[in-house]
């Protein structure tokens, strides 16, 4: 059941000064709170599924509408609209059908942007939303109403978040040029004359490394009951290995004919970025993330951290809801460095760590871990 209006009818205006933003297909918050760890305030956040609403309002705002967004007629004034249009018509995983009704969804975002009128909107999705017929459409929409926009594919990695994650950001801009967040951490192996001054990219070592290697069922360490087999096969997985590391009595059927996903059944490193968090990452059978060195997945604690949430992040649902909330979300530390920017796009001050610091003050280092 929905809890959305007709219009946008919220009686009270949200606490606090800085500037406004709207959060559509806002998940749990990823996005939301890197944005409000930056100083942004929430004036709506909205999202279909009814527990993702209960994890927005537990951390970042009850201004929450629980409801498809084509519900919305009216939306409240706002410096930014953000969100992530749900992704799975684009996505390489599956068959990137161009008929699917969810690649349509982004047009409810482009209403909203034309009837609050944002200095400037963010919007994410996968990489290959940039070249698809989808993308060349929001950009004449963009430019009709006034907007200056583009699209490049960031590398989460690269912006203080332990996880290889590839994403397609969207800035639109009625005040000028669009322009990007400068990365904030590097690879080490890629190290040149104008990034060595940036920390290393961030491991899962450093993200998860102070957690017992036994779940302890407590705050989402929570682990699973593996059968002997289960166990068997993770146990030939060594470091940075795959299902094709499996000797083939213990290589399912299904997995001798699939030739791609070669991080199925992956087993993660300790001192590299995780790969991609995805929905299912528990699943011994599906896209399942392997712990480095424990023979069982990665608990829903483990991936939220790789997802850069803060430890005392509260998840609502259940476990399979909270899976799909961890896995589909923003990483927080980089929706972050993006309200930064956007922040000085709008010439706004936010709460941003001095340039070049390699530590982390008690606020950074709870968002971190």
């Amino acid at each position: 059941m929905s809890d959305c209006p007709t219009t946008f009818t919220f009686k009270t205006e949200p606490e606090g000064n800085g500037p406004r933003v709207i959060e559509l297909f806002a998940g749990c918050g990823g996005m939301a709170l890197g944005f409000k760890e930056a100083g942004f305030l929430t004036v709506l956040a909205n999202d279909w599924d009814k527990t993702a609403c209960d994890s927005l309002r537990a951390n970042i705002t009850d201004r929450v509408l629980n409801c498809a967004i084509e519900e919305i007629k009216s939306f409240p004034k706002a410096d930014v609209v953000a969100g992530g249009p749900p992704c799975q018509g684009f996505s390489s995983i599956g068959k990137r059908m161009p008929s699917d009704p969810r690649n349509q969804l982004w047009r409810h975002y482009f209403r909203c942007v034309e009837q609050v009128r944002p200095k400037i909107f963010v919007l994410e999705n996968v990489p290959p939303l940039l070249k698809s017929a989808e993308f060349v459409e929001m950009k004449r929409l963009a430019e009709q109403s006034g907007y200056k926009i583009e699209g490049r594919v960031l590398n989460t990695a690269n912006y203080g978040v332990p996880q290889t994650r590839k994403r397609a950001i969207v800035i639109g801009s009625r005040i000028g040029e669009p322009c990007f967040p400068t990365p904030t951490h590097v690879d080490p192996l890629k190290r040149n004359l104008f990034n060595q001054h940036l920390p290393r990219c961030r491991t899962v070592r450093d993200a998860i490394g102070h957690l017992p290697l036994d779940p302890t069922g407590i705050n989402w360490h929570i682990g699973r009951n593996p059968t002997p087999l289960a166990v068997a096969r993770y146990r030939c997985i060594p470091e940075g290995g795959n299902r094709l590391s499996l000797p083939p009595q213990l290589t399912p059927a299904c997995w001798k004919r699939t030739k791609g996903f070669k991080n199925l059944f992956g087993r993660l490193w300790w001192d590299r970025p995780s790969v991609t968090i995805r929905t299912r990452f528990y699943d011994s059978l599906g896209n399942c993330n392997i712990h480095p060195v424990a023979h069982r997945p990665i608990t829903h604690l483990e991936a939220s951290l790789l997802q850069s949430f803060p430890e005392d992040f509260k998840f609502c649902g259940s476990k399979i809801k909270v899976g799909i909330q961890i896995g589909n979300a923003v990483p927080p530390v980089f929706a972050m460095a993006i309200a930064h920017h956007v922040a000085e796009m709008i010439g706004v001050q936010t709460r941003r760590p001095a340039e070049g610091k390699t530590e982390l003050s008690d606020r950074e280092t709870k968002l971190f871990r």
